[in-house]
């Protein structure tokens, strides 16, 4: 299995309804072989965090590729995280 994790630093002033809009977007997506996805905000418990946060996992690295190129997810990158964010970080890992 493939976990895909996603941190994101918002622009200053950036719009927290585009925000919501792509988060929401990310929990709605549904590609073949995706088995989870989870996405939210910081919950500030601690100073220095990013953002906001998204973490989904898929049955292997051809799901994951899938979804990297799924037309509603590259939508919803331009669209609102692009927007919306200064920096994004993210990695795959196995497990």
């Amino acid at each position: 299995m493939i976990r895909n994790v996603v941190l994101g630093k918002l622009r200053a002033g950036a719009d927290p309804a585009v925000l919501e809009e792509g988060l929401d977007g990310i929990r709605r997506l549904q590609v073949d072989g995706m088995l989870s996805v989870t996405a939210g905000r910081d919950a500030g418990l601690r100073e220095g965090n990013w953002d906001y946060v998204i973490t989904a996992d898929f049955a292997d690295a051809d799901a994951y590729r899938r979804y990297d190129l799924d037309e509603e997810h590259n939508r919803l990158r331009r669209e609102c995280f692009a927007v919306v964010s200064e920096q994004v970080a993210r990695a795959q890992f196995a497990f």
